[in-house]
């Protein structure tokens, strides 16, 4: 059983090259019941997929990949609602808390980066 759930959860993140993937697909992809990515929808503004002329959902690739994040965040990292809301609000700061988080010598690099950045834009003012 556990081999068969790995495999489950390997397979989420293959997703085949195309345009546009509907509910039942991506929920399939995702192992997210499309009902509950309709709900996800009205809970993060930054998940909202294209629909046809028909009126189905059309997702892109990059909404799988948030709704794997959002799935990852919401079932393993045990955020709440608003925690996923706030992590995908700030997205920066999640870039580097990453490296940070990680040791990468590449962290207080990007640091440096972002206050020299700031500084330009403050001249620039």
């Amino acid at each position: 059983m556990i081999k068969a759930r790995r495999k489950k959860e390997a397979g989420t993140h293959n997703i085949p090259e195309k345009l546009f993937y509907r509910i039942g697909e991506v929920g399939r992809l995702t192992g997210v019941e499309p009902y509950v990515l309709r709900y996800w929808e009205s809970e993060f503004p930054f998940l909202k997929p294209r629909k046809s002329s028909s009126g189905q959902r059309l997702y892109i690739k990059k909404d799988i990949e948030n709704i794997l994040e959002i799935k990852r965040l919401l079932y393993n990292e045990r955020y709440t609602i608003e925690g996923v809301r706030k992590r995908f609000s700030e997205p920066h700061l999640r870039l580097v808390r990453q490296e940070a988080e990680e040791g990468s010598s590449g962290a207080k690099e990007t640091i440096s980066r972002i206050k020299a950045r700031l500084r330009e834009i403050l001249e620039q003012l």
